[in-house]
């Protein structure tokens, strides 16, 4: 089995191509680069987004829009994914790491806010740094308890 494996056809080692070695080769003389300009000189590179020196297309568009610097990200959790998961066991308190090891939250770094899309018939105790005004008032109808914690 081992013994009669074989490269894939077409992944050999391919040569360099060599420059400047004659007029016979192609890429003799000026190797390919043309006569003078900014590309033939040695060490010529162009910067990602380089027009030739006409205004560039990022500096042409107008600025938009702007990013709160004081913007809270939060791990977002709905009550009605939280009562259809077959992971949780309801009958206990459901904590920050009870919603990450069940899949429901992936970056536990987070703080957690609970929102209030879906149903809920059973009394649940849910830990979490936030709630929202229905996901609170669904949780206390049922007869359960929201706890925040910090």
């Amino acid at each position: 089995m081992l013994h009669n494996l074989e490269k894939a056809p077409g992944s050999a080692h391919k040569n360099r191509k060599r420059l400047g070695r004659g007029p016979g080769s192609t890429d003799g003389k000026t190797c390919g680069r043309g006569h003078k300009g900014q590309n033939s000189r040695s060490g010529a590179k162009r910067r990602i987004g380089f027009e030739g020196g006409q205004m560039p297309i990022h500096r042409r568009l107008p600025k938009r829009g702007f990013n709160n610097i004081f913007r809270k990200e939060y791990a977002i959790v709905n009550l009605g994914d939280i009562v259809t998961c077959k992971k949780i066991d309801q009958s206990q308190p459901i904590t920050v790491a009870v919603l990450a090891e069940s899949g429901l939250i992936r970056n536990q770094k987070l703080p957690v806010k609970v929102l209030g899309e879906g149903t809920l018939e059973a009394a649940l105790t849910i830990e979490a740094q936030k709630f929202s005004a229905s996901a609170e008032k669904k949780i206390q109808d049922a007869g359960g308890k929201a706890t925040v914690i910090q």
